[in-house]
Order: C-alpha cells, then sequence, then structure tokens
C-alpha cells in the first residue's frame, strides 16, 4: 500500500510494507458458527395463550445453596406462593419442590405479566432464603426460569403428574412400601390424591395455591385419566 507526501515542490513517494495478517473464520469450509443438528425450528414450538396454556416453571438454585427439602427451606417457597396468590396476577395451580429446584404449574394472563411476576416472585424467595442462611445477600438462584408452555391435554397431565409425583417415583425406585403424598408439594390439594395419607405438614398451613382457570388445567387434561401414585419397585 502506498500513500503520497508533498515536500515543497518534490513529491517524494513512499511505501508502507504490508504486515502479515492472520485471518481467521473468513470463506474457509466449517468456518463459523456450527449448525444445530435439531430439526425442530422455532417457529414449531407452542405458542404461550395466557387464557388458553398453563406453563411448567422450573427454578434451579445456586451453587451452595442450602436444601429446600426442609421445613425452614419449604417455608421459604410457601412466603414467596402465598404472595403471589395474594397478588393474583400468577396463579401458581400446583408445585414441588426439590432439594435444588423448584417445580411450578403455573397460569398467566400474558407474557409480560409472567415474566414480571416471576422476576417478583424470585426476588422474594431470594431475600428469605438469605435470611434462613444467614446472610445479607447472596445469588440464589442459578440462572433464568425455564417455562415449557403445555398447549395440549396430555402434556398437562405429564407434567402435573411429573411435578405431583416426582418424590414418589424416586420413593418406589428405592423400594419404600406404601404411597404418602409429598409434603414438598401441593399433591394434598388434587382431588384425585386426596384419599392418599399425608405424612406430616411442613408449612404454616395449607398450600398456597389457586384455582385454575384454563381449561386445559381445569378439566382437559382428565381426558387422560387420573394421575395415580406409582407401584413399588419388585425385587
Amino acid at each position: 500500500m502506498c500513500h503520497i507526501q508533498v515536500a515543497g515542490r518534490r513529491r517524494i513517494r513512499s511505501s508502507q510494507l504490508d504486515l502479515p495478517m492472520h485471518r481467521h473464520g473468513g470463506a474457509r469450509r466449517g468456518a463459523g458458527r456450527p449448525r444445530s443438528s435439531s430439526s425442530v425450528s422455532h417457529a414449531a414450538r407452542p405458542r404461550f395463550d395466557g387464557g388458553k396454556t398453563p406453563l411448567h416453571v422450573t427454578l434451579r438454585m445456586a451453587r451452595g445453596v442450602w436444601n429446600l427439602r426442609s421445613q425452614r427451606g419449604y417455608r421459604c417457597v410457601e412466603h414467596a406462593l402465598a404472595a403471589e396468590r395474594a397478588a393474583g396476577a400468577l396463579r401458581v395451580v400446583h408445585f414441588s419442590v426439590q432439594g435444588n429446584h423448584v417445580h411450578l404449574i403455573v397460569e398467566a394472563s400474558d407474557a409480560p405479566t409472567l415474566s414480571r411476576r416471576m422476576q417478583g416472585f424470585g426476588i422474594r424467595f431470594a431475600k428469605r432464603v438469605n435470611r434462613m442462611m444467614g446472610r445479607a445477600r447472596g445469588r440464589v438462584l442459578g440462572d433464568r426460569y425455564h417455562a415449557r408452555v403445555l398447549a395440549t391435554p396430555r402434556e398437562v397431565h405429564r407434567a402435573v403428574a411429573y411435578v405431583l409425583l416426582n418424590h414418589a417415583k424416586h420413593s418406589a425406585q428405592a423400594g419404600r412400601v406404601g404411597f404418602v403424598v409429598d409434603p414438598f408439594s401441593s399433591a394434598s390439594t388434587c382431588e384425585q390424591l386426596r384419599a392418599a395419607r399425608v405424612a406430616w405438614s411442613v408449612g404454616t398451613g395449607p398450600p398456597p395455591v389457586a384455582e385454575a382457570r384454563t381449561w386445559l388445567l381445569r378439566s382437559g387434561w382428565l381426558r387422560h385419566g387420573p394421575i395415580a401414585p406409582p407401584a413399588p419397585r419388585a425385587d
């Protein structure tokens, strides 16, 4: 590459040396971001319709947060759920508290409401957990919540069964005899499980859940039959 300098009437041509440059990417074969192996397009995903479709929401804890399957851990969740039920914008119909994550079956009027109320739920819950752990502040949630749209009766049936019977499934696999409603969940409020035995109560009252408004979560999912406790594993 050359440029021209003017010194009085004399024109001096000077040349600039080309420096070697390492080129990455470009048009070579295989360069750039790898293509996804999935054949499912984003456009094919179910659309969230607040008036018709519930969601399965999962909240995972950050590393170092204490086990939530304790009385004081559960009450942190209970406090946040009770506040959302009072607000009325986010309807948590079912839930279960696991050691390092929380499952929610929820309804919301629209996506902005869901996002706003989940943010409020997370802040309120995190404050309680930090108080439980004896610290002024600290990271409680591992990442953003994951929400899956439940667009069909079968999807809702599977989600409700998964959330309410998750702990019972592990108990059956471990060979424990007899089904007991998980006290760290809203299973005791489910009509199909009310006859089952409840071992003890870990909360300050009944699970703070809301009534379902969508057809899918009120009655549509029952087209696929009742949810049943898993059978104990045979030796």
